[in-house]
């Protein structure tokens, strides 16, 4: 081919040397997506989940009362509840005045983030023997994270479909610390399974009471704050 007539020669780009990242750029990289990734989830877990669940919460409170709603008679004890339902409603006065929660039969996860939970095998609010419930103190709505404030004579009042009932406490909310696995706190009758060190007292209970169960330290799972009361009114709605 007539040198006139060649494509015309293209120079070939000069080719710069990749640089190499440094072992501390890589470091600092490392340690900003955990500071990212960590921060997105801590302010999930602590503030994400309250306001999914209190939202949770106030609808469940709705639709309790507009099930309620003329439809009274009755004995709510006998109701069937399934697990994940509501119960009943508990107002405590020492938490505010505007204190409102949904007792959700079950104590998983998806229970406690609607509201407090029913421990199953425990009494229905009102009969005789242990009406035990759990709550958290952070996240999830956190419920009780002003257990520590509990005195002895505060009151605690939990509606149902049919009734009202009343339960005084017995003591503060920091003077029973149990581990995690010390499940005598909700045998029908707790202080004599404590006495016995049974984990499933056979004693017949003679009153109603109520147990309240929550995390005792707030960053710290492996023990348990409770509190006890009795029932001290009941009365038809």
């Amino acid at each position: 081919m007539p040198a006139d007539l060649a494509p015309p020669r293209r120079e070939r780009p000069e080719l710069k040397p990749t640089p190499h990242l440094r072992p501390g750029r890589l470091l600092a990289g490392f340690l900003t997506l955990v500071l990212v990734v960590g921060g997105g989830w801590f302010a999930w877990k602590y503030v994400g989940t309250n306001i999914v669940a209190k939202q949770r919460q106030g609808e469940m409170a709705v639709a309790l009362a507009d099930d309620w709603s003329g439809n009274r008679q009755g004995d709510a004890t006998t109701d069937t509840v399934r697990i994940g339902e509501a119960m009943a409603v508990m107002r405590i006065p020492r938490f505010g005045s505007d204190f409102e929660v949904p007792v959700v039969e079950g104590v998983d996860d998806s229970a406690l983030t609607s509201g407090v939970g029913h421990f199953p095998d425990t009494q229905r609010p009102g009969q005789l023997g242990n009406f035990a419930v759990a709550g958290h103190r952070i996240t999830n709505g956190q419920p009780f994270k002003d257990f520590p404030d509990l005195r002895a004579g505060d009151k605690v009042v939990v509606e149902t479909r049919t009734h009202v009932y009343t339960y005084v406490l017995e003591g503060s909310g920091t003077d029973t610390i149990v581990d995690f696995s010390d499940i005598w706190v909700v045998q029908p009758v707790p202080e004599k399974a404590r006495r016995t060190k049974s984990q499933r007292s056979r004693a017949k209970p003679t009153r109603a009471i109520l147990t309240l169960t929550t995390c005792s330290e707030i960053f710290h799972t492996d023990n348990r704050s409770v509190a006890f009361g009795r029932l001290v009114d009941s009365h038809h709605v």
